[in-house]
């Protein structure tokens, strides 16, 4: 007699991948902000997580690194797995961030703004 057929595991196998993801299956998540030459490098190491669960968000000075768990990518159901917000100081050039993930890693670089454009001269009017 067959106790569990190969269809009802093929069909129950991702939920326990998810119930097992929430109970704390993935390893804790990692985000380390290193001060570059250049420019900060933003790391964060989810293992297990794959590259199309991340996301970056930039809304004006505040970057935003989640990721998140999906059945199948068109469900609308997600699972949050891991989200971090910083607050990134006026010296970042915001225009030319970046975000690679490589090595089971996201990597968000963020460079420095030109010093010599930053400064300026202020015109003083006269009344």
């Amino acid at each position: 007699m067959k106790l569990i057929s190969q269809e009802f595991i093929r069909n129950i196998a991702p939920q326990l991948n998810l119930l097992n993801t929430l109970g704390g299956g993935t390893a804790q998540a990692m985000l380390h902000v290193d001060k570059r030459d250049k420019g900060v490098v933003v790391r964060v190491a989810v293992p297990s997580v794959s590259p199309e669960n991340f996301h970056v968000v930039l809304n004006n000075n505040r970057l935003t690194v989640y990721c998140e768990y999906r059945h199948q990518p068109g469900d609308q159901l997600a699972a949050p797995l891991f989200a971090q917000t910083i607050d990134l100081p006026a010296n970042l050039d915001l225009a030319r961030i970046d975000a690679v993930h490589e090595a089971n890693e996201l990597r968000v670089r963020i460079p420095y703004k030109d010093p010599a454009s930053q400064q300026r001269e202020i015109e003083i009017k006269q009344r």
